[in-house]
């Protein structure tokens, strides 16, 4: 595939995933609460090993993870990005109290968002495996944003053996082929991961939370 072809694919990638929004952003927080498992757990491991005073989520949408951020660190600046921009409308609302130190950004993170490496923390939440393409842009960018000494941390969906499931989950923009963790792990080699079943090994999600050398 060359670079205008590319190009055009993640166009018409993100032009989906913003219909896909706009039409779910209202119910978003009521109806993916059972399959988006991990998700306070990871802010408490990226809690354990640092205090960081500027942080960046990629993927925020409605902003719980921003929200649980903010109260984690109370004294930190952040940064939520994301395509959609009835998302952003929803954390906006949400997320009035932490407004003197929260930026939110609608883009895609397919470059990064500062110019020099600044942020202590980047945090994927249930993203990664919607970049399809665009991941690995979005790593990369992750890995110029992050300041020296600051860390990744991301869960996501990691793969299902059941054909269906990953049909149906297709359907909803996510890719569940286990792509993900060893990319992560060769692009941030100072890292700990765990993977976890979920209902009954249907499909399993992971948890990493790494630094580059």
């Amino acid at each position: 595939m060359n670079l205008h072809t590319q190009s055009t694919v993640q166009q018409e990638k993100h032009r989906a995933l913003e219909r896909y929004y706009r039409l779910h952003a209202g119910i978003y927080d009521l109806t993916r609460w059972s399959f988006l498992l991990g998700r306070e757990a990871l802010v408490r491991r990226a809690a354990a090993r640092l205090t960081p005073a500027n942080i960046l989520e990629v993927g925020c949408g409605t902003g719980k993870n921003l929200g649980q951020l903010g109260r984690l660190f109370p004294q930190a600046r952040l940064w939520g990005l994301d395509l959609s921009a009835d998302m952003l409308a929803v954390a906006r609302r949400k997320l009035q109290g932490l407004a003197p130190r929260l930026t939110l950004i609608q883009a895609a993170y397919d470059h990064s968002v500062e110019k020099k490496p600044f942020f202590d923390l980047v945090v994927f939440s249930y993203a990664l495996s919607m970049f399809n393409p665009g991941w690995e842009q979005a790593l990369m960018a992750a890995s110029q944003d992050l300041a020296p000494g600051g860390a990744i941390a991301v869960v996501d969906f990691h793969n299902s053996g059941s054909r269906l499931f990953k049909r149906w989950m297709g359907l909803n923009h996510v890719r569940l082929d286990g792509h993900l963790l060893p990319s992560l792990k060769g692009l941030f080699p100072l890292h700990e991961s765990t993977i976890r079943p979920a209902y009954g090994g249907v499909w399993s999600y992971f948890l990493f939370v790494g630094q580059i050398s």
